[in-house]
């Protein structure tokens, strides 16, 4: 009966994984022009140096760490949701799991890109491996992306395993050779015996755990390269709690925005249904309401302690960032209390709203975290130009970000091109393979 479903679900499919149509098709032509519109400004970047960037010497850090860690974020959400809902068994996940997983992998990839930009000289990257000294928190974080990297493709190939069996054996699909024999190599062998299940099943489980795990230390040691600085607005005993419970929220904005563009594109209405965009969205809330405690903390231990730096800092934020500050700590966490909190308000529509606020609402946040407090050091530099003093982002830095952001939506798009974006396998089948008796 599984099989008969799955192959039923195969054939609904097809048509993603046979051909792309052509608003598909303009969509990926738009997605490439705007990827190489990012690869030109690196090159207009490298070519005359970081001077065409609006960094400077107060504010070394600007747009690139931004969406660096903003795109780790994500991509420790999509590890810590798809884990949790694996591990939990939740029967309403599996529809939308590989959404999640995919969000983890592809964030994985451009997050770290960013940094490489704001280095002046690639040609000393190396250097970081050859004399790294472990008693630098940048070390300790390219070793913890490096192997978050690792453990998330293990976790999304053991994932994947069964539907690649089901693809590499279901004739019906007319697709290339290439792409046939590609399934053959990547399904290993598998068949679907009770032990290849259970030995499935085990691995998952543990890697399921592992990756939740180092997301968790992943993102602390991101956080911990902030606060173990004596930087105003930085140096905080609650950053790393603070960026983990930041980074599912903006995850969980995300997941629901993909949910609703492939319900939309690839019709899928009876598997992604209004419940799981409620249950997305209770979780939502649940991370607004930690986000909203840990932001109202930070400010508040700043404005109550007096420290005129922190004055400066506040001051800053307030007359320089307004809008900012209020969009991403007011509208960002109250939005998602009001509409997922009534359940009048719980409509498809609204929650997909609701999420694209928070998705810029944390992008914002950490854009605060990182540009008002390079702007008010402890020693600030004398006879500096104004200019120099305060942040403005180019139009190469704009470029480079919108370029990664193509180049999740495209790699995105060609994931679900070469894979069912619904588990196949998993919503074939109503029963877990441990429940299986393998006596």
């Amino acid at each position: 009966m599984a099989s008969n479903t799955s192959d039923n679900l195969l054939k609904e499919f097809a048509p993603q994984l046979e051909k792309t149509g052509l608003l598909g098709k303009i969509w990926i032509i738009v997605l490439a022009f705007l990827i190489l519109l990012g690869i030109f400004a690196l090159y207009w970047q490298i070519s005359r140096g970081h001077i065409v960037t609006g960094m400077r010497d107060n504010v070394v850090w600007g747009m690139y760490i931004v969406n660096f860690i903003f795109f780790m974020g994500i991509s420790y959400a999509g590890a810590l949701i798809s884990g949790t809902l694996h591990l939990f068994h939740a029967e309403w996940r599996k529809p939308v799991i590989r959404m999640a997983e995919f969000i983890t992998i592809i964030s994985l990839l451009i997050g770290p890109l960013y940094i490489m930009l704001c280095i002046g000289r690639l040609d000393r990257l190396p250097n970081l491996v050859l004399f790294g000294r472990i008693q630098s928190p940048i070390t300790w974080d390219v070793i913890a992306i490096s192997t978050d990297i690792i453990g998330c493709f293990i976790f999304l190939y053991l994932t994947i395993l069964k539907d690649l069996s089901k693809l590499r054996d279901y004739s019906e699909l007319k697709l290339p050779a290439w792409r046939k024999k590609v399934y053959n190599v990547m399904a290993l062998g598998y068949t679907g015996t009770p032990e290849q299940q259970l030995m499935l099943k085990r691995a998952t489980d543990i890697m399921a755990g592992m990756v939740i795990a180092i997301a968790i230390i992943v993102y602390s040691v991101l956080a911990w390269i902030f606060s173990v600085t004596l930087q105003p607005g930085w140096h905080s005993t609650i950053f790393g709690p603070y960026f983990v419970i930041a980074a599912v929220y903006s995850g969980s904005g995300v997941l629901i925005v993909a949910m609703y563009i492939f319900r939309k594109v690839y019709h899928l209405e009876k598997h992604i249904t209004q419940k799981h965009f409620v249950n997305v969205g209770v979780i939502m809330l649940v991370l607004a309401a930690f986000f909203g405690y840990f932001t109202f903390s930070e400010y508040l231990t700043k404005w109550y302690g007096s420290e005129k730096n922190d004055e400066i800092l506040i001051k800053i934020l307030f007359k320089d960032y307004y809008f900012f500050f209020i969009f991403s700590n007011y509208v960002g966490v109250l939005l998602p209390l009001i509409v997922v909190g009534f359940k009048k308000l719980r409509t498809i529509n609204n929650i997909t709203i609701t999420a694209v606020v928070v998705i810029v609402a944390l992008w914002m946040n950490r854009y605060l975290i990182v540009v008002p407090t390079l702007e008010s050091p402890y020693l600030p530099i004398q006879d500096a130009r104004e200019a120099w003093r305060h942040y403005s982002p180019t139009w190469v830095e704009w470029a480079l970000t919108i370029g990664g952001i193509a180049s999740f939506c495209l790699f995105f798009t060609l994931a679900s091109k070469f894979i069912p974006i619904v588990q196949v396998s998993e919503v074939a089948e109503p029963v877990e393979p441990g429940d299986i008796s393998l006596r």
